[in-house]
């Protein structure tokens, strides 16, 4: 691993933790409702909306208020696409969305998975983008916040029925912590050459003719195919070249600070109008991590032991620590079938990489999008090495825990945290304990359900595209490559990451409804769960600590926490990344 590699993971890290602090305690502020300038705009709202802030909710009507609302927010995303060629802010006339694509995108964005089988600039209209896809960039971000609170409050209640106010929680995140952050972050971002307008594309003379081949399509919008399963290929040349244009700075702070990642180019973060500089580069590679390093100590504010937040913090920065080291060091290895060809490799495998980032940030980038259920990308993780691209689906299938959504990687990881402390009472035979509360047989079948949900998701789903020929026809690498492009796809669907390995062509009805399909439970049959879990901690007796208490907050937990989530989270995986990666490995050496 080079000395640039080391220098630049060494100071992300220090930077990402000097941010995440004052904001961890800055959000356990607003959250506590101790944020008095902001009381009569909150209760302003609450008036204009029906709410009554005073009042509490169980575990059930939380989970149904926040049901609800991303419902709402489903249809909405939904109509905006059918209807996008009617509306206004359209000025290139963009077509409207079919019903299969804008049934996976509108899911997409609810669930903040922000998966894009489509191409931003050549299917979506500012409209769209902002109303849409804005509005959805925050309030999915939200609502995963709202959920971790509601399960804190479970840790510190005692004896007590309602674990908070959906309604309260949704406002104060949106309105006191996402959107603060987003105006700041877009600011710097138009600063830096990041594109943030209404006006029209505009088209420009190249100096050379550019020659170039693309798929026929038929009728149904499809690529024509031979009879040999290859598309119909035309030749084509050109001397204009469309420079997309739109208000992107805006969306692009909102997408990286709520780890929702949906780009506005199709590129996203590699395109130049998304990401023009290093300077762009690194401000949004810490809007990704930020809130959930920083929503760590928020949890041990608000539970009351700073210790416990610092030691999930140290679980987490530890599992990406070694995913990022991984990766850097496999892509800078090269190929190794180009290599004895005598090909020269300058730095090792720059295929798919901006040659503005390098292979450094480029790794750095796409171990940080993965384990924080991001999804945006400033490489193209296809091109990966086969070890170097297992890395972003190990990230992706240990649960999105290592730092996780916005929230949902904290209820995550807590979730492992309480089957870790039930597997350390097992060893002694003690009933155990974590933060007080006894860990009984219902948060057992809780997080049970929560852990078993992607897995299922992932690799029955994977198993039906690979056995039938709706799912075969997406693929464009045939073998190991293209099993592997299946198994990121469903990965990053049940686990609401987003981002994809690009061969896989997959804005097809099967795969659009597929993947749809998981993202839906892979947020929605998890949040469900958790929030039970939350109101049943919430109903028990706080129970002092005693001698036989296991300690939650030192090295030998952070040990356990980081076994239970590779052993439980990946174990499910290894005959799947077997198939995939692995094998496509070892072919590079036959």
């Amino acid at each position: 691993m080079s000395l640039h590699a080391l220098v630049l993971l060494a100071v992300y890290s220090i930077l990402l933790i000097a941010l995440a602090l004052p904001l961890g305690r800055y959000i356990a502020h607003v959250m506590e409702g101790r944020l008095h300038f902001g009381s009569r705009i909150e209760a302003g709202l609450y008036r204009l909306c029906g709410v009554r802030a005073e009042i509490e909710m169980g575990w059930l009507q939380y989970a149904l208020a926040i049901l609800i609302f991303n419902g709402i927010g489903f249809l909405v995303v939904y109509a905006l696409q059918r209807t996008q060629a009617w509306l206004p802010l359209n000025p290139v006339g963009l077509a409207n969305v079919s019903p299969d694509s804008s049934f996976n995108t509108a899911v997409s964005f609810a669930t903040n998975t922000n998966w894009q089988g489509y191409g931003g600039e050549s299917t979506m209209s500012y409209v769209t983008q902002m109303l849409g896809f804005g509005v959805q960039n925050f309030l999915s971000a939200a609502t995963g916040i709202a959920v971790l609170l509601a399960m804190i409050r479970g840790f510190v209640r005692h004896t007590a029925k309602t674990i908070g106010n959906a309604w309260v929680d949704l406002t104060r995140v949106t309105l006191w912590v996402l959107l603060p952050l987003s105006i700041v972050l877009s600011l710097v971002l138009v600063q830096q050459g990041v594109v943030q307008g209404f006006g029209a594309y505009q088209r420009a003379q190249t100096l050379e003719t550019v020659k170039y081949q693309e798929a026929q399509q038929g009728p149904d919008g499809q690529p024509l195919k031979h009879d040999k399963g290859e598309p119909v290929m035309e030749d084509k040349s050109t001397q204009q070249q469309t420079l997309p244009l739109g208000p992107a700075a805006s969306q692009i702070a909102i997408k990286q600070l709520g780890t929702n990642g949906g780009g506005f180019f199709n590129a996203n973060s590699a395109h130049p109008y998304e990401n023009p500089t290093p300077v762009t580069d690194l401000l949004e590679l810490l809007a990704i991590l930020v809130i959930p390093s920083a929503l760590c100590f928020t949890f041990g504010r608000m539970v009351g032991d700073r210790r416990q937040g610092r030691a999930l913090l140290a679980a987490m920065t530890l599992m990406f620590l070694v995913a990022t080291v991984t990766v850097m060091h496999y892509e800078e290895q090269g190929n190794p079938q180009l290599a004895a060809l005598g090909v020269a490799q300058p730095g090792g495998n720059m295929e798919g990489k901006e040659a503005r980032f390098g292979i450094a940030e480029s790794a750095l980038w796409a171990s940080a999008t993965t384990v924080a259920s991001n999804g945006s990308v400033n490489s193209m993780h296809d091109s990966y090495s086969p070890l170097g691209g297992m890395v972003p689906i190990i990230n992706i299938d240990l649960g999105e825990v290592v730092f996780g959504g916005v929230g949902s990687g904290l209820y995550g990881m807590l979730v492992f945290a309480i089957l870790a402390v039930f597997i350390a009472g097992l060893m002694i035979g003690r009933t155990p304990e974590y933060l007080g509360k006894k860990i009984e047989a219902y948060e057992m079948k809780m997080s049970s359900i929560v852990i078993l949900v992607c897995p299922l998701l992932v690799l029955v789903g994977t198993a039906i595209a690979v056995m039938s020929q709706a799912g075969r026809a997406g693929i464009a690498n045939p073998g190991a490559h293209g099993f592997s492009e299946i198994l990121y796809a469903f990965s990053s669907a049940a686990n609401n990451n987003g981002s994809a390995f690009a061969g896989l062509g997959a804005n097809t009805p099967f795969y659009n409804i597929a993947l749809g399909i998981a993202m839906w439970l892979g947020r929605f049959a998890i949040i469900v769960p958790v929030l039970a879990m939350a109101g049943s901690l919430a109903a028990k007796k706080r129970i002092p600590s005693t001698s036989g208490t296991l300690p939650t907050h030192g090295p030998l937990f952070v040990v356990l926490l980081i076994g239970v989530v590779l052993l439980v989270g990946l174990l499910n995986y290894v005959p799947a990344l077997a198939l995939g990666p692995a094998i496509e490995h070892l072919m590079l050496f036959k």
